[in-house]
């Protein structure tokens, strides 16, 4: 009889460098009105990242006295609000992760040309459940990192810490011994992006 084994497999794609104007171009905004999403992380009207990313909103003139709401999916692909504190005249940083954006809406009437973004924060998920990580498969970028694994959540606890090199023809292939690392409350990942180019994880 062939043996079994339960280990799992998950590809990731890290998520992009900092991007000001990725989601939206700079550009008059009406009150109480829509960014136009058409950046270059745009397609048809929204963005959807390889990761969960930070939104930042970047103002010409002061905002600070204005918001924007940010609609979008998490990195369970579940609905997601934020409501970003406008700046005077430079950027004002988001603090969920994004995997997807619909819209960002102004609440009142922008001072001058706004335009909006993404941090290099990137979040994303292997398992949502117990499980145990078995090694993973690091396809590097050009540009070094760190990739933390926490559990519970992309702000839980960091329980292992892998470090990618700056060379996009180097490979790393990461067994772990014994039974692995066990992760209670789901497997997350958070990194700086563009700092690895995909990852193969194993979980069991």
């Amino acid at each position: 009889m062939a043996g079994y084994s339960d280990v799992r497999a998950v590809f990731k794609t890290a998520g992009v460098a900092l991007d000001a104007d990725g989601i939206s171009t700079a550009a008059a905004v009406g009150n109480n009105a829509a960014l136009v999403i058409g950046g270059a992380l745009a397609s048809g009207g929204a963005v959807a990242l390889n990761a969960g990313q930070i939104v930042t909103i970047l103002s010409a003139g002061d905002d600070s006295s204005k918001s924007f709401t940010v609609v979008g999916t998490d990195i369970h692909g579940d609905a997601l609000t934020e409501s970003i504190t406008g700046a005077n005249a430079g950027t004002a940083t988001g603090s969920k992760f994004f995997k997807t954006i619909a819209s960002i809406t102004a609440v009142g009437n922008p001072a001058g040309n706004v335009s909006a973004g993404v941090t290099a924060s990137c979040a994303d998920v292997i398992f949502a459940g117990r499980s145990r990580l078995k090694g993973a498969y690091i396809v590097n970028s050009g540009t070094a990192g760190t990739i933390k694994f926490r559990t519970t959540s992309e702000a839980g606890d960091t329980q292992m810490e892998v470090g990618t090199v700056a060379s996009a023809t180097v490979t790393r292939d990461l067994n772990i011994p014994d039974e692995g690392v066990l992760f209670t409350g789901g497997i997350y990942i958070t990194y700086t992006g563009a700092t690895f180019a995909s990852m193969t994880a194993f979980h069991a």
